[in-house]
């Protein structure tokens, strides 16, 4: 698994393996199942728009991608 994912995956709130793999055994229940994906999705999304500011999308472009996928600064 990619290094930036494995961080990602813990800031959404799992911990990884020693073998590089996210623990999914510690969510509990659907709730916490759908506030881990939810998490997971948006610090994607956010690294996505990040770049894309990084190298120069235009700001009508981000501002888009931010309003499609609900992120807020």
């Amino acid at each position: 698994m990619n290094e930036r994912i494995k961080e990602l995956v813990k800031q959404a709130g799992l911990n990884i393996d020693g073998y590089g793999y996210p623990i999914w055994g510690c969510l509990h229940g659907e709730d916490e199942k759908k506030e881990f994906l939810e998490k997971f999705t948006e610090l994607i999304v956010q690294e996505c728009i990040s770049k894309a500011e990084d190298y120069g999308l235009s700001v009508d472009a981000v501002e888009q991608l931010k309003e499609d996928f609900g992120v807020d600064e």
